[in-house]
């Protein structure tokens, strides 16, 4: 792919179309786009190269839902650039994670797209490629091409579509774009998307799995589909009042201010056909019975199994879109505790370093499958008091130890999805859950603060993303599975048509089944029967506004250290009191558990409406008059 740099082929080309009175030729050993598409093998080079700028979903640096939100904190030695921004240091001079331009740790994701236009305008021309392979080649393309529009369209809101190249011929004016309205962008977006899924372009499965996994199939195309339209029919993006005045230099509105609830019923009908194609093709929930590395376990380790490979069992059923070429491999490094075995204290080089606020973990329910705020039977005022574990929680919690009431009677995903004191790390060479390892995280203990750069700021970690068979070996060795990064799961696209239903028609028995789906593999009851056995408010399910914070929570606890917290709260336009309660963690310096379970502010956020759309940089808006600025940049 690095032999076809585009970038190289447009200079030459300007350079040849300025010189042309001048220079009738190309030398023999100068590459032009025309020699790209001379043949199948460099036109398949230049498709990859297409795929190359695809954003690294599994990297901390990259994405930045996994850094710029809550739902991860670091110490201060770390430094990446979402994390510059979660701590509100986003600016229009310089900014973090520039997708528009491609700096500060961003893909210049507008030079994605040009390639993906020039690979559409020339590969009709390639001789030796049959039609079924040219028209799936192209579907691809536009794939990529909608993909990394709506990427840009996620951050910053309206953008100028680029739906052809301009020629080198095109003038001062001409390159001076403006942003394209947001209904007219998602349109665009789906218009693309439409046309790449039209049936017998795009596989509905990799059968040569060897060489093309990963590859754009139908169902990923459906599901991305789904997942844009309801993003599209969500508050941030629909009649959104904030942008009312938001208008480009000539003075047309970039926004519609007025609600459009057609909307959610255009996502009805996407997630609803995206489901079936996927559901047809092999999809399905995975459970730990399905894989096929069986240990003898316990009905309580075997439903964390079923959560935790759900994301880290590679290509497994539930994998709707799985990323290769973004491998899970730092973040597992940073996701994993130190200590787990005392004896190894060099940790194989084990970081430890990802953090999950205490805010985060109490939105996980209770195990009665409601709210802790809402289960009478959970006290929630005393949360933070001291317990000691017994044998009936010898599963989830080390027998015998002390540790904060906050950890018990919680419902399996807490269990599954977080490391803390006390906590059961299930796996590390230990398949027995009779005889597994436990988090020891207090002052002098194993997985305790060694040193600034291996330093966990709260003391719970997202187990949920290191896979179970992984192990720390000695000296600094870490045997792991580096699994591909799952970009969406069928529980995603479950949970995304339950919202679009509530939506366009409130709450019925057809909403539930999709929420209830989920919950039944987490090891609950459904919706409706949690809520009347264990809520003070039993009617909550049988309202839209009820089931719609029912539907956001199940979203929030059942998709957590995915990358989707951040966007959620986004499209929902709850960031603005999300982002603004403090990161707390424990007390990490103390020795006893009296001294290490106060509830330490380790952070104050502050995120306020023009942090909902990204700032372009400045040296864009001087280049480009055309181009106006999002709202209070």
């Amino acid at each position: 792919m690095k032999n076809i740099k585009i970038g190289l082929y447009i200079v030459l080309l300007t350079i040849c179309s300025s010189c042309k009175k001048y220079l009738d030729i190309v030398p023999d050993n100068i590459p032009t786009i025309e020699n790209a598409f001379t043949m199948r093998t460099s036109a398949e080079r230049f498709l990859f190269t297409c795929y190359a700028y695809m954003p690294q979903q599994s990297s901390l640096t990259a994405n930045p839902a996994f850094t710029a939100g809550d739902e991860f904190w670091l110490h201060n030695d770390y430094t990446t650039t979402g994390y510059s921004i979660a701590r509100g240091f986003q600016n229009v001079v310089d900014p973090y994670l520039n997708y528009w331009q491609g700096s500060q740790g961003g893909r210049d994701l507008y030079q994605g797209i040009r390639d993906c236009n020039i690979f559409l305008e020339n590969v009709g021309s390639v001789p030796d490629l049959d039609a079924y392979e040219r028209d799936r080649w192209i579907a691809e393309a536009k794939f990529l091409k909608a993909y990394y529009h709506f990427w840009l369209i996620r951050m910053y809101g309206p953008i100028p579509l680029k739906k052809e190249n301009l020629p080198v011929s095109a003038g001062i004016e001409e390159v001076k774009v403006r942003r394209d309205k947001i209904d007219d962008c998602f349109n665009y977006v789906v218009q693309l998307l439409d046309e790449a899924a039209e049936p017998g372009l795009l596989p509905d499965r990799i059968d040569n799995e060897a060489a093309e996994l990963g590859r754009i199939t139908r169902p990923i195309t459906l599901a991305l589909k789904a997942y844009i339209l309801v993003t599209a029919a969500s508050p941030l993006f629909n009649g959104s009042a904030d942008y009312a005045g938001f208008v480009d230099n000539q003075g047309t509105s970039l926004f519609n201010p007025t609600p459009d609830q057609t909307k959610w019923d255009k996502a009805v009908v996407a997630c609803r056909q995206a489901i079936e194609l996927c559901e047809q093709n092999g999809n399905k929930l995975y459970y730990y019975s399905q894989s096929g590395q069986q240990y003898n376990v316990s009905d309580t380790t075997r439903i964390q199994l079923n959560i935790r490979n759900s994301v880290t069992e590679k290509w497994n059923s539930e994998i709707v879109w799985g990323n290769p070429n973004s491998l899970a491999n730092t973040i597992q490094i940073q996701a994993t505790t130190r200590g787990l075995d005392p004896a190894r204290r060099a940790n194989g080089g084990v970081a430890g370093n990802l953090a999950v606020p205490i805010k985060v973990t109490e939105v996980f329910y209770s195990d009665r499958g409601v709210p802790i705020t809402e289960d009478p039977q959970w006290d929630y005022a005393g949360r933070f008091n001291l317990k000691t574990a017994t044998v009936d929680d010898r599963f989830n919690l080390k027998q015998g130890y002390t540790t904060v009431a906050l950890n018990f009677n919680r419902e399996p995903r807490y269990y599954a999805d977080l490391g803390f004191d006390g906590g059961i790390w299930y796996g590390q060479g230990r398949f027995d859950d009779k005889d597994t390892w436990y988090i020891s995280a207090k002052k002098g203990q194993p997985a305790s603060t060694i040193a600034n750069h291996s330093h966990n700021t709260t003391g719970f970690w997202p187990k949920k993303l290191v896979y179970y068979t992984n192990v720390i070996g000695d000296g600094n060795t870490y045997t792991k599975i580096n699994y591909p990064w799952p970009v969406m799961r069928l529980s995603d696209l479950y949970l995304l048509y339950s919202e679009a239903l509530n939506e366009a028609g409130g709450p019925g028995p057809e909403v539930y089944k999709w929420i209830d789906m989920v919950r039944e593999r987490a090891g609950l009851n459904g919706v409706v029967t949690s809520w009347q056995t264990a809520s003070v408010n039993p009617s909550k399910p049988t309202t839209k506004e009820g089931l719609r914070d029912i539907i956001r929570q199940e979203r929030l606890i059942e998709l957590a250290f995915e990358g989707q917290r951040y966007w959620d709260l986004r499209r929902w336009k709850t960031a603005i009191v999300e982002l603004n309660k403090p990161i707390t963690g424990w007390d990490l310096a103390q020795l006893t558990s009296d001294g290490y379970y106060r509830e330490k502010q380790i952070f104050k956020q502050v995120f306020t409406t023009r942090d909902y759309l990204w700032p372009i940089r400045e040296t864009e808006m001087l280049a480009n008059k055309n181009t106006v600025q999002n709202p209070g940049w």
